[in-house]
């Protein structure tokens, strides 16, 4: 079970914290707030973007370059939505990666799908931000997601990847139209998987809508020879 508490310090004072959605002092996450989080129930097959029992690909849409399945914790609303806005879009908040990281381990190992890929010994690779969002930013969310699994799970993380396309916002696109915009967008750093074998990966996310950004990464890291991939994201939209 997840208990967050703030630590109140002289900062605190100077300082103080704010919950993300109800705006009241103390913390990040109230503890009324905390309880509307909900980890994710529907799994579904990437590929034909239908209900999967256990999150990975259907045996019929199963291809030698297609993901292996997907994996979400958390309902992507309310006070998630906050939370993840104020770790995206507003300055780096270093103390919410604990809570996040937290969530997102709560919510993959209730989930049998996921344990069983976890015996594979995989590698998380974080999905790679442009390098000019990455400039504008100062930092990848989803690498520092990955770092903080990465010590719950003893595994460890390598960037496989680079984002060589700009893409435009996935944001109000239908599906079809994010898998075309993300067509492209990425490259497998061959020397690095050359030099090892990499049977199994795990990509790392914030947010999942389509799965079509899961679906491209996956489609280029099997292209340069990995077995296996499959798809995590702490929340599911």
């Amino acid at each position: 079970a997840i208990c967050y508490t703030g630590r109140v310090g002289i900062l605190d004072f100077l300082f103080p914290t704010y919950c993300v959605r109800c705006r009241k002092i103390g913390s990040y996450v109230c503890p009324n707030c905390f309880a509307m989080i909900s980890f994710s129930q529907d799994r579904i097959c990437l590929v034909c973007n239908r209900a999967s029992y256990d999150g990975l690909t259907h045996p019929k849409c199963r291809g030698k370059h297609v993901i292996d399945g997907s994996f979400t914790s958390i309902d992507y609303k309310g006070t998630v939505k906050k939370l993840l806005y104020t770790f995206k879009y507003k300055p780096y908040v270093s103390s919410l990666k604990v809570l996040l990281a937290d969530l997102f381990y709560e919510g993959l190992i209730q989930q049998e799908g996921f344990m069983r890929a976890l015996s594979t010994n995989p590698v998380l690779v974080p999905i790679p931000l442009h390098v000019t969002r990455l400039r504008q930013r100062g930092y990848n969310q989803s690498e520092i997601l990955a770092i903080e699994l990465g010590k719950k799970f003893d595994l460890p993380i390598e960037n496989l990847l680079t984002r060589t396309k700009k893409t435009i916002s996935q944001f109000g696109l239908k599906r079809e139209a994010r898998i075309e915009n993300v067509k492209g967008a990425f490259c497998a750093r061959s020397k690095k998987l050359e030099a090892r074998s990499y049977q199994g990966i795990f990509l790392i996310d914030d947010i999942m809508t389509s799965g079509s950004t899961f679906l491209e990464c996956a489609y280029v890291l099997k292209k340069a020879g990995v077995k296996r991939v499959w798809g995590m994201a702490l929340a599911r939209d």
